[in-house]
Parts: C-alpha cells; structure tokens; sequence
C-alpha cells in the first residue's frame, strides 16, 4: 500500500504574489491610521482680524469696533482685548468689561465693551467687539489686540479720526 500524499498546491508564484497583495494592503491601511493621526496632533489656533475701525461717538469718544474670525482648526477664546499694549478689557463668554485701573497709553477713559457672539470661537466663527474709549487727543492710531486664552496676541491698528 502506498502511503504517498497528494503533492498538488498552489504554485510559488501564485503564494508570491498573494503574499505582496497582503503586504500593500496592511500598507494602505497603515498609512491612513497614521495620516489621521497627523490631523489630530497637528491642529492650530489662529484668529485673523478681519476688521477694525473707529467711529466718533458723543463728547469726544470713540466707538472702536473689532471683528475677530477663527480660521484656525481649533477652538479659540478670547479672554482680554489689549489697548496699546496694556491690557483694557477682560473678556468673559458673552459680555467683556473694563479692567479696573486700566490705562493705556494715549486713553484717558475706557468706558463700556460689548460682544456679540461668543468669545470662545469654534473654527470659522466670527465675534463682533465694540468698546467705547476716550483718547487723550484725536488724531491718534491705537493698538488694539486680542488675546487668547492660550497666551497667543493678534494685533491690529485703528486710527481715531
């Protein structure tokens, strides 16, 4: 009796290639994780200020308004609004408010601030600011920034009329 098993299989290039198909399939896969690993660390916080102007309000103040976009892929809040480099404002979710003692350079009075939107902005969300100030003379260009709660400073010129 003959105790020979069957030799019939399938050939060595057809293991070879199936083998290479494997290969290039787990490398597909693996190159997507990583890609969608890329996007999650690699997210950024950045307001662009798409305006800024002053208006001339009653008894020689000025309404400075400020509109402020996220273009970033992370969420952003803005907690103070900076007048010639000192802080002016403090910025809570929906209503900002005179610093205490503040006084900027070249600002005799800050009298009131207004948001409308909210100060923690979701990518491609926009706030409206408006503050009312009083400059020591007209004729003047202020700094007014926003700045953010992750330390970061956006900067933009307003001349006051």
């Amino acid at each position: 009796m003959d105790m020979r098993r069957s030799s019939s299989g399938i050939s060595p290039v057809v293991a070879t290639v199936i083998l290479v198909a494997i290969a290039i399939v787990i490398a597909i896969a693996v190159a997507f994780w990583a890609s969608g690993l890329v996007g999650v660390f690699t997210r950024f916080e950045k307001i662009e200020i798409v305006s800024s102007y002053a208006t001339p309000g009653a008894s020689g103040g000025y309404t400075v308004t400020v509109i402020a976009k996220n273009t970033g892929s992370s969420s952003a809040t803005i907690d103070q609004i900076m007048i010639n480099g000192v802080p002016a404002f403090n910025v809570t979710a929906s209503a900002c408010n005179p610093i205490t003692g503040a006084s900027p350079p070249g600002i005799s009075q800050l009298t009131s601030c207004s948001i409308e939107g909210s100060a923690a902005l979701t990518p491609g969300a926009s706030a409206n600011i408006t503050m009312t100030i009083t400059p020591v003379s007209p004729g003047i260009t202020i700094e007014v920034a926003v700045h953010t709660a992750s330390g970061k400073l956006y900067p933009s010129s307003v001349l006051l009329p």
